[in-house]
């Protein structure tokens, strides 16, 4: 019999039902991996493609839960079925909150072993088209601009290349979002994503975290411990807010990209990895790089592919699209299914210039379904939106505002060659550096 292509974890601190279940699964003709401890499984994940995830949940130390969460946040595509012997409503409430596809008990038969398998795929499956076939969206993208189709078409093209990729906009554009997008559409989806805030962890930290310490490093570290770089290796590991990395951080990142390897705190040998880095910003990296603050080597290794997303002011096709999105999404959270928007309010939604962009836009969508009944009317929309002053127009713009614009354009088009910039703007480049940083 032709041998399937799916591979199966089996996850039992049983020894002898671990191998019973992987003899049974054997028969069926799937690949398997096996697994005594959440830990192990945890590896297993990190290094090899899983398709099924099967799992006991009373196990000691760490137990089936904790595997189903950890799954849930790092594994979100993979297929997951319970197995347990001391079944309980809330233990399969739990599982299914979790991710869990199905959930059967023991003693069971091959035959509702093979059944509950089969639809555990089967509806991983179906879920993963569902995602694909919509026309205005990709993942958990929503939109149908040419800015959108123009930002999934970017994405199809670099998901599956291994690539560093750098996503610039302003907060609250989804650039996470995107960086989760290009991890779960392409061929690393079954590996970690991790995402890491770089200006949400103390400086002083921010080694540790990143790339590990052994035991003894220094005060405090007990026992040896893996950085984040580690734990995504095989994957993706994303660097949210780079532009707020501290200079010694950024010289570190630079050697990891350089070298594909990491050295803990205290450590002596390298370690390799192999991990793809995206990284975000809703800073002016170029603009960092003449001020000196952001290292120019490191900005051209993570730009290898350049992703800009777009405010939500310049989607208006979107709005709307994304407002209904929102709408139906909450209205369940919030107990009002039936909940519509008027027509005015929808107006209002169109000619509100977004500063805080998506994000804006969904906490809005919560606060007005919260504050009404079961339609969405002018008194349920702040007043500031109500009497929104449009921004500034370019032409008011002062001239020393227009004269740095003007500057950074140049040493863009130069390749942030100052004298040869100086020379094109009829100034000298002592002149040009006050400019630049005034």
């Amino acid at each position: 019999m032709k041998l399937n292509k799916e591979n199966i974890l089996i996850v039992d601190d049983n020894y002898e039902m671990l191998n019973v279940l992987q003899r049974s699964i054997k028969a069926l003709n799937y690949h398997t991996y096996k697994a005594s401890s959440v830990n192990e499984a945890i590896e297993v994940l990190k290094s090899n493609a899983i398709d099924l995830l099967i799992t006991d949940l009373n196990m000691p130390e760490i137990n089936g839960i904790e595997l189903l969460k950890y799954t849930k946040e790092h594994f979100p595509l993979l297929s997951k079925l319970v197995v347990t012997g001391m079944p309980t409503i809330d233990t399969a409430i739990n599982s299914l909150k979790l991710g869990a596809v199905d959930y059967i008990t023991k003693p069971f038969t091959n035959n509702e072993l093979s059944t509950a398998i089969k639809d555990s795929l089967s509806k991983s499956i179906i879920s993963d088209t569902a995602i694909v076939t919509e026309q205005n969206s990709y993942a958990e993208i929503i939109g149908q601009s040419s800015h959108f189709k123009s930002l999934i078409d970017v994405i199809k093209r670099v998901q599956n290349n291994n690539v560093n990729i750098l996503i610039e906009g302003e907060s609250g554009t989804g650039k996470e979002l995107i960086a989760k997008a290009i991890h779960y559409q392409g061929n690393l989806s079954k590996m970690p994503f991790i995402s890491i805030n770089c200006g949400g962890i103390p400086e002083s930290l921010m080694e540790s975290e990143l790339f590990g310490h052994v035991k003894g490093a220094f005060t405090g570290a007990s026992e040896s411990k893996i950085g984040l770089f580690q734990a995504a290796s095989g994957g993706t590991i994303f660097l949210d807010e780079i532009g707020n990395a501290p200079m010694a951080i950024q010289t570190r990142l630079l050697r990891v990209i350089q070298e594909k390897e990491i050295t803990r705190i205290g450590a002596t040998a390298p370690e390799k990895i192999n991990v793809r880095i995206i990284s975000a910003t809703n800073s002016d990296l170029n603009e960092m790089v003449l001020k000196g603050t952001f290292r120019e080597d490191l900005y051209y290794r993570i730009n290898v592919v350049n992703i800009k997303t777009t405010p939500l002011r310049e989607r208006g096709e979107d709005i709307l699209l994304l407002a209904k999105n929102f709408i139906e999404k909450y209205a369940v959270e919030f107990n009002k299914p039936k909940i519509i928007i008027d027509e005015k309010v929808s107006n209002i939604l169109m000619r509100y210039k977004w500063p805080g962009n998506v994000r804006e836009l969904e906490n809005l969508i919560q606060r007005m379904i919260i504050m009404s009944d079961e339609v969405i009317t002018l008194q349920n929309v702040p007043e500031h939106l109500k009497y929104h002053i449009p921004q500034q127009p370019d032409f008011l713009k002062s001239l020393k505002e227009y004269e740095k614009e003007q500057i950074v354009k140049v040493l863009n088009a130069v390749g942030n060659n100052k004298t040869k910039a100086a020379k094109i703007l009829k100034i000298d480049r002592k002149t040009l550096n006050q400019k630049i940083t005034d």
